[in-house]
């Protein structure tokens, strides 16, 4: 069963303060497991995460982890400007975009990040804007389809990420005449993995890929990042990775491929997101009406702005009733939020408790890629996010939208720009 961050008393108990909907996070979960991560990790002498800022872009949350030890990945000027305003600075940054406006490349530049580049035309686009650093990586994409066993993980052929093998090789030799003098590689093949077998499969590859580079181009390679991919089990009946198997299966590789070629003291990054924080955020909302018509549907208090993956993916998001948690799961409901789209549902035909007007539910495994994914279609506006503090107290960590943040881009009317809430 998975568990909820908070109790019925003490979401009754918030509620006082701060009304439903809200995404809340546990602050000692969240450092719980980046201590493991780096735990697991610690035969590097190197080794650094890079949380993945789109995953949850809250500054809060961005402190803890920084107080763990933790940089940060980037992939706006927003989340580089987010990065500054927190301290964070040079190689505490890796900055991985594609697509990539001249002024990201020029702020990245600026605080000393390090900069990933996504296709071999930007080496000539970033010499000419913002300069070639001393230090710089290159994205990798194998192509075709990444197979685990007889299971296809992903399809990085079909990804718009990333250099083929021949580009890399080239893409360092002009690199090098260009000035460069460290590398770094960087590979992201396969999403949400629930097996412990992908990060060191995905090692291998890239540890034999900088063997060959070194050998072909005579580069130093100095990182080599892992990226994200690594996930977590959104439905109750899955085991969770292992961290500690999966550092100890990179290690092994780690030891079998670089160690010999000379390559013992690369150091070794990861980039992970929903990992991260993904168990240790949970949307809190009421059910404020019921449906009775071709099927039972119940109506919340919130909608796909704030969590968009079951509408966009039709991804499961496990459900908790709360006070009923130990009650028979024996009707069957379509959890529906109110935007004018027929998919705003949280679960559709979901077997869950008996549930009643007024009563909480809890949908799990919102920690990431849930409030940063929100929007306002249908003028709908993003609730509140709450820290859980390791002393049991409840912070404000952002507030809810509001109308007048709605509206604050349009120059058009008195009555707008002077709305008082």
């Amino acid at each position: 069963m998975k568990q909820t961050i908070v109790t019925l008393d003490q979401v009754k108990e918030i509620e006082n303060t701060f009304p439903t909907p809200f995404h809340i996070y546990d602050e000692a979960a969240i450092r719980e497991n980046a201590r493991a991560l780096n735990e697991a990790f610690s035969w590097n002498k190197g080794y650094r995460e890079y949380f993945a800022i789109k995953a949850t872009p809250n500054p809060y949350i961005l402190k803890i982890l920084q107080e763990e030890g933790c940089g940060v990945d980037c992939s706006s000027l927003t989340e580089l400007m987010l990065s500054e305003a927190l301290g964070f600075q040079k190689d505490d940054i890796m900055f991985s975009s594609n697509v990539t406006p001249v002024e990201e490349y020029k702020k990245a530049s600026e605080l000393g990040a390090y900069i990933n580049l996504d296709d071999y035309t930007h080496i000539d686009f970033l010499a000419n804007t913002a300069g070639i650093p001393e230090t710089i990586c290159c994205r990798y994409n194998p192509g075709g389809v990444f197979e685990l066993g007889t299971d296809i993980m992903d399809n990085p052929g079909d990804a718009k990420y990333g250099f083929t093998k021949e580009q890399l090789i080239d893409g360092y030799q002009k690199l090098m005449k260009l000035g460069a003098k460290n590398f770094g590689i960087h590979a992201f093949i396969a999403s949400n993995t629930v097996t412990n077998e992908y990060y060191p499969t995905l090692a291998g590859i890239l540890f034999e890929l900088a063997v060959e580079l070194k050998e072909k181009t005579g580069a130093n390679i100095r990182f080599i990042n892992l990226s994200g991919g690594i996930g977590i089990p959104y439905t109750p009946d899955k085991e969770p990775n292992d961290i500690k198997v999966i550092g100890e299966g990179v290690r092994k590789k780690f030891e079998e491929i670089l160690v010999p070629a000379g390559l013992g003291d690369v150091a070794i990054f990861t980039e992970l997101g929903r990992f991260m924080l993904g168990p240790y955020g949970q949307l809190v909302t009421k059910c404020i009406h019921q449906k009775h018509i071709y099927k039972e549907y119940i109506g919340v208090n919130t909608c796909a702005c704030d969590l968009m993956r079951p509408a966009m993916y039709g991804a499961y998001h496990h459900i908790t009733v709360l006070g009923k948690e130990d009650q028979p799961c024996d009707h069957k409901y379509d959890i529906t939020g109110s935007l004018c789209e027929n998919n705003d549902k949280f679960a559709v035909d979901r077997m869950l408790p008996k549930i009643d007007t007024g009563d909480y539910l809890v949908i799990h495994d919102t920690g990431a890629h849930g409030y940063s994914m929100g929007y306002n279609y249908n003028g709908k506006l993003k609730s509140k996010e709450l820290l859980l503090k390791t002393d049991g107290s409840v912070q404000l960590i952002r507030r809810e939208e509001t109308p007048k943040d709605y509206f604050a881009t349009f120059d058009f009317s008195d009555i707008l720009k002077d709305m008082k809430y």
